[in-house]
């Protein structure tokens, strides 16, 4: 790879046409995770011996099964990494057929953490929860009451109990959703309990108290003992379920918090994006006596609509409103902000409103002067609604892509080394706010401002070509 392409994959300025050498790609990335991301999708390097005249990678799944009765490995059996190898052939690019149809926009699609349940939100005050075990079936019709605007975010325990929902307003409510009845309506057939972030704040009536600020992103600790919350005050929020009460309000930015999660199962650090076009790094062992982020990333044109932690504490990707997805390293991260802004300034485009106005032509190759991401992703549209983005589970894939909903309708999936377009699924007539990818299987779901919720499987033509390569 020549450093003209190397340069050009880092940027994320490579056309997804253009070839790419696998032997050569972790050239485009900081190599860290660029071995992380190959121990944890490719096969055990005596399962991948090159013979006589093929190439190496990729093997073929009837090579890999033959190779694991022949004992190449000495283990016997597949590793992690072997299984990744051999799923990664077979993408949810297949279909898609569809499993619901609701008469309002689709803003949360969401697979539970073993992948049995699926969470579905719509603008219309409904969250439906399909038992995905049970064919599709709907577990759980719940009708929220109260919201303001739309259902922003909705979020499932770790024991999958109790699932949150958020709206523009700083009520988040809980609902029980281990109960035996299917329709739950708030505060009707089911209570649907009210948590207050707004404590501290002191209220003349009540019009101002719902309109102060909105949560637009929730989500619980790995413990299930705290929600972490995004919100309008340019504030993250940590409520103590087991004490009932908020437990932190820390300003973290200077504009809209969209998206706020955990790094790791530790509940120690926490990321956030902000319309001020900045990622955070908060470390809450930090902030008894510090009221500043433990660092931030600096790197996009224009505000963050999601960001996804890859798990480990230290990788994360946001997605941007300037159309691009970012890899960020934490420790990469700057403690002095004024540093970067003071040192080489940008001036965002102020008179650019993503709801309803196209990206500018002349900014969709620009580059921040402080740019510190590992990698940048192009192709897709992040307009109109805050678009989500993901990394793919690792337990199926090893992690070795991203993929994103898109205003254009579809869903997009990028390889995470090469920056390359590997799929673009095509099928909604609106907007794809949020999609999520099974944990253990190949199947992807979307959900659209058209209403419709659509499963993505692997394709038919994976299981021909494989049948058709060489055997050992």
């Amino acid at each position: 790879m020549s450093r003209t392409r190397n340069f050009l994959v880092e940027c994320g300025s490579a056309t997804p046409s253009e070839p790419y050498n696998s032997h050569d790609e972790l050239l485009g990335l900081d190599h860290d995770i660029a071995q992380l991301t190959r121990l944890k999708s490719e096969p055990h390097k005596y399962m991948s011996r090159r013979l006589p005249g093929k190439s190496m990678l990729p093997i073929s799944p009837v090579e890999m099964l033959a190779r694991r009765e022949a004992n190449f490995s000495g283990r016997g059996r597949f590793s992690s990494a072997d299984g990744c190898h051999v799923l990664n052939r077979y993408l949810p690019v297949n279909g898609p057929s569809l499993i619901d149809t609701m008469d309002s926009s689709g803003y949360v699609s969401q697979f539970s953490g073993d992948g049995s349940l699926f969470v579905a939100g719509f603008q219309e005050s409904h969250i439906r929860i399909y038992n995905v075990d049970s064919g599709w079936k709907v577990q759980k019709d719940i009708r929220a009451r109260s919201l303001r605007w739309t259902i922003t975010d909705a979020s499932l325990s770790p024991d999958q109990r109790f699932l949150v929902y958020s709206s523009m307003s700083p009520i988040v409510h809980i609902v029980n959703i281990g109960s035996a009845a299917t329709e739950s309506v708030a505060n009707i057939t089911e209570i649907h309990e009210g948590l207050d972030f707004s404590a501290g704040y002191d209220f003349e009536d009540d019009d101002y108290y719902y309109d102060a600020f909105g949560i637009f992103s929730v989500k619980f600790s790995n413990d299930g003992r705290e929600l972490v919350a995004a919100s309008s005050d340019a504030s993250i929020y940590i409520y103590d379920l087991g004490a009932n009460k908020l437990s932190m309000r820390f300003p973290a930015h200077m504009c809209d918090v969209n998206t706020v999660c955990f790094a790791d199962e530790s509940g120690h650090i926490i990321y956030s994006g902000s319309d001020d076009g900045l990622c955070k790094v908060l470390d809450r062992r930090c902030l008894i006596n510090n009221e500043q982020a433990s660092g931030v990333l600096v790197g996009h044109l224009e505000g963050v609509t999601f960001i996804d932690s890859r798990g480990d504490g230290r990788y994360l990707i946001s997605n941007g409103k300037d159309q691009t997805i970012k890899l960020w390293d934490i420790r990469k991260m700057s403690s002095n902000l004024s540093h970067f802004l003071c040192s080489n300034p940008y001036k965002r485009n102020v008179r650019w409103d993503y709801r309803w106005m196209e990206y500018p032509v002349r900014l969709r190759n620009s580059r921040h002067p402080n740019d510190i991401s590992l990698a940048t992703y192009k192709g897709h549209s992040v307009l109109r609604t805050l678009i989500r983005c993901y990394f793919s589970p690792a337990y199926s894939t090893g992690q070795k892509y991203i993929y994103t909903g898109s205003a254009d309708d579809s869903v997009y999936i990028y390889d995470l080394l090469t920056g390359a377009q590997v799929a673009k699924l095509d099928y909604h007539e609106g907007p794809v706010r949020d999609c999520s990818w099974h944990p253990n299987y190949p199947t992807l779901v979307s959900s659209s401002w058209d209403g419709t919720v659509a499963k993505w499987d692997f394709s038919d033509k994976s299981l021909n070509q494989s049948s058709e390569t060489e055997t050992v």
